[in-house]
């Protein structure tokens, strides 16, 4: 008897124990990692890893010091990114986010906390990247200045049920930086403009000129002050005349040097025909004596 009593007791525990370990692994979530603000242009995307299991993901968001918010496409989904660009509308407020890991949906938990990882602090305004602006290259008719007409690039932010650009957002805050050189120098001149049209003059002309256009925020820090380089473009080279090319001492050089070249090979060429010919006479000679009779 005493030791069906025994049995039984240690059966008890052993229940108690793998149910313990079972509802400790049930309640395993691993917490997010390597979370990332992805924003360009005002499209801001929370990113996190890694992949869940047997778990989910809910993205809480705030503007700091304020009540904590959901995006409803981002609570228990076992996606790795939630798109807040319609949430943060307040573009110059600072934001901070967390990453619960949760149950599955329709699972309960005895946990009172979910773990959570929570991102760095965020604000549209002075952490999205510009991306690099499209512009237009019209010359002046002397070929002596350039106009370059950017294209304030666009943000998938609406108002008035119109796009709104990053000037709209940025207004007086926003410049571009140009670089520009001439085709196949390394020389290069820089020049910052408040407006979308920019004049670039004292061009040398005929030449071809390169440029690369970004965008420019002086309010932010150093490091995010500058969007990304547009693609380089470059003006259409002058089709000029032998005489535009080069100057008349170059052009009468160049004829001299032709001309020297040109009674060489007619010189060399009279020489050789001169030996030949006598080559050939004295030939000819040495046969006339062989056949006359002695």
């Amino acid at each position: 008897m005493e030791d069906v009593r025994t049995f039984l007791h240690f059966g008890v525990l052993l229940s108690s124990v793998l149910f313990t370990i079972g509802a400790a692994g049930e309640d395993d979530f691993p917490e997010a990692m390597d979370v990332q603000w992805v924003s360009n242009n005002f499209k801001t995307i929370l990113t996190w890893g890694p992949e869940p299991t047997n778990y989910t993901y809910t993205v809480e968001f705030s503007r700091v010091g304020k009540d904590r918010q959901r995006n409803p496409h981002c609570i228990r989904s076992s996606r790795t990114e939630c798109d807040l660009t319609n949430e943060l509308r307040n573009l110059q407020e600072t934001y901070s986010a967390d990453i619960l890991s949760e149950p599955l949906p329709g699972v309960t938990s005895d946990l009172v906390e979910f773990p959570y990882t929570r991102a760095e602090r965020f604000s549209p305004y002075k952490h999205t990247k510009i991306g690099g602006p499209a512009f237009k290259i019209v010359q002046s008719e002397d070929k002596t200045k350039m106009t370059l007409h950017i294209q304030d690039p666009l943000t998938p932010l609406y108002k008035n049920d119109q796009l709104l650009t990053i000037r709209d957002i940025f207004k007086s805050d926003l410049k571009y930086r140009v670089i520009y050189n001439k085709a196949g120098s390394t020389g290069k001149k820089e020049k910052m403009s408040d407006l979308r049209d920019v004049e670039l003059t004292n061009l040398d002309k005929g030449q071809s000129y390169c440029v690369i256009v970004a965008a420019y925020i002086p309010s932010r820090s150093a490091q995010k002050r500058l969007g990304d380089w547009s693609k380089a473009q470059c003006s259409p080279r002058e089709n000029k005349t032998i005489f535009e090319e080069f100057s008349f001492g170059v052009i009468s050089g160049a004829i001299g040097i032709m001309l020297a070249i040109f009674i060489i090979l007619i010189t060399l060429t009279v020489v050789c025909c001169k030996r030949c010919c006598c080559k050939k006479t004295k030939t000819v000679d040495k046969d006339n004596l062989q056949m006359s009779p002695v």
